[in-house]
């Protein structure tokens, strides 16, 4: 057969031949070479260099591959830096944490003496007539009983005060503020209690009875709440996170967030669930996810219980350390089946806030009457902190997902005991048990339950200690993580679930170039080492925002 070639074709020809004898390379934006690249892929392969442009990795491979065939204005020489893929925070609540800054920060104090000084210093510069501390925790004090508003009405009868614990589900208030909220000792709560000594209320509010206070509490200014947005952005950039799980916001906050994203300034990437309010389900539901390539709102964040630390983490038997008490679920069973039902045609994930046994059954039961099995909605238990062992199959079954936590492990094994006994504690923060169903499980801080820092994540994850190294061996170590399976919950598996993975997560071909350099390498340094881990350089969409 003769092919004839006109002289188009010819030149066309002649033009490839003659870029390839002379070497000409493909322009990209930005070039990094001579790195330890761990591209968290499926085969957890590591490379050498990637060549970037618009914002996506065009080609990833050894220093060759790259620089042979790529060109760009900009080349950095990692001189053998570690790179992996920009950390993803699975759960936590970004914009409550920015938008705290303005409170005292009551995180860390050791006695309830400490924490009345803080606010009395707090309150000569305080911006708005209530005083709002947050972040205590009794069981870090001497006397680990819940403290009472006596001094805080002696010193400040005319100020109303709202001091949140660390966890977010009790709060000590003052009586001022009882009396703006107009609270008595008749007034109901569901899902909540407001605790008593000899028929008078303590200023202690667990769960529910916290809202009726704190919505009298003044909102900040949107202009100021963007500020701080993007004040906290920073943190997180200089820490290593490109991206985070908001989880429970409303539509304001959501409105906020799109805007500051639009107008340049608020460069994270922010996966948001909304917060369980009625008002919200047949809205969303009938005009879907909204999705931008910063912004993606895809599912609903609900309660089941309280948390285990003030007691209100629901369960199948009594508190060991409180006669005849089980906790509570913080609303009827009935609005969970409905919002089951609600979601289980869309294509929202139905996400729950789940502590105790029986807030974690009751839920999951809920979840497989309506998934009917294996699925791809990726619904996910927050937490899922005490498990009954008899419960674990129902994550499998119906490939629900885990979400959790490796620094509530740590933080909470000095005291939960107290609270489960030693039966019920062996399946709590049960992390490979839960990574065994579905082989997959997504890794979060609850900052600013927890300290933001994706390391603590990983170092807690991986040896099951605080920062001195206690326990010696590990709180229940053989449900520790591996190093590979941890550095993949805070990359490609919480990418993963929030139905992200084809974009960003792991470093690839076609991927989003959301990346960041550190000094040691987290797969095989000592244990010592990694908390001592600094982060170089942050990337998101190839540009370099830290």
């Amino acid at each position: 057969m003769i092919v004839r070639l006109n002289r188009v074709s010819i030149s066309i020809i002649s033009l490839f031949f003659l870029c390839s004898s002379f070497g000409i390379k493909e322009n990209v934006s930005l070039i990094i070479h001579h790195a330890k690249i761990y591209t968290i892929d499926n085969r957890f392969s590591i490379a050498e260099a990637m060549a970037i442009d618009n914002g996506k990795i065009i080609a990833i491979g050894s220093n060759y591959q790259i620089l042979s065939k790529y060109a760009s204005r900009k080349t950095i020489n990692a001189s053998g830096k570690i790179i992996l893929p920009g950390f993803i925070d699975a759960h936590c609540h970004f914009t409550g944490y920015a938008t705290d800054s303005w409170k005292a920060n009551l995180t860390g104090t050791h006695s309830f003496n400490e924490v009345v000084e803080k606010m009395k210093d707090y309150a000569n510069t305080a911006p708005m007539y209530w005083l709002y501390g947050r972040g205590w925790d009794q069981n870090d004090w001497n006397n680990k009983e819940f403290p009472n508003k006596n001094i805080l009405d002696s010193l400040f009868p005319a100020r109303p005060v709202f001091l949140k614990r660390i966890d977010g589900h009790a709060a000590l208030v003052n009586q001022k503020a009882l009396d703006i909220a107009g609270f008595s000792i008749d007034t109901l709560i569901n899902g909540g209690s407001i605790e008593t000594i000899n028929g008078k209320p303590t200023g202690i509010l667990i769960d529910n009875a916290m809202s009726l206070v704190e919505k009298c509490i003044p909102e900040i200014s949107d202009s100021l709440a963007k500020e701080y947005f993007i004040q906290l952005q920073r943190k997180c950039f200089s820490l290593g996170l490109t991206g985070v799980h908001d989880c429970g916001i409303n539509e304001h906050t959501f409105q906020m967030i799109d805007e500051a994203q639009k107008s340049g300034l608020l460069k994270m990437k922010i996966f948001a669930l909304l917060s369980d309010s009625l008002s919200y389900y047949d809205r969303w539901i009938t005009k879907g996810p909204y999705l931008t390539s910063r912004l993606h709102v895809g599912g609903f964040k609900l309660y089941a219980d309280g948390a285990l630390g003030s007691r209100g983490a629901c369960l199948l038997k009594e508190y060991s350390d409180k006669k005849n008490w089980n906790g509570f679920l913080l609303n009827d069973i009935q609005h969970f089946k409905t919002v089951a039902e609600k979601l289980s045609g869309s294509a929202f994930q139905m996400c729950t806030h789940a502590i105790g046994d029986s807030g974690n059954r009751t839920i999951l039961g809920i979840y497989e009457k309506v998934l009917k099995g294996k699925n791809d909605k990726r619904w996910r238990i927050e937490h899922a902190q005490v498990v009954d062992e008899n419960d674990f199959h129902y994550f499998g079954d119906n490939n629900i997902i885990p979400s959790v936590q490796p620094t509530h492990a740590t933080s909470d094994m000095y005291w939960a005991e107290k609270r489960l006994g030693p039966k019920r504690i062996k399946n709590a923060y049960a992390y490979q048990q839960l990574l065994k169903q579905n082989n997959w499980i997504p890794l979060g801080t609850d900052f600013p339950v927890e300290d933001i820092s994706p390391l603590k994540t990983f170092y807690a994850a991986v040896t099951r200690t605080d920062v001195n190294g206690y326990p010696k061996n590990g709180f229940q170590y053989k449900n520790a993580l591996t190093r590979e399976q941890a550095i993949k919950g805070m990359t490609i598996w919480a990418a993963k679930a929030a139905f992200e993975e084809k974009e960003k997560g792991s470093l690839e071909k076609g991927k989003a170039a959301d990346f960041i350099m550190i000094d040691n390498d987290l797969m095989i340094c000592s244990e010592k080492k990694i908390l001592n881990t600094k982060v170089i350089a942050t990337y998101i969409n190839g540009e370099q925002v830290y």
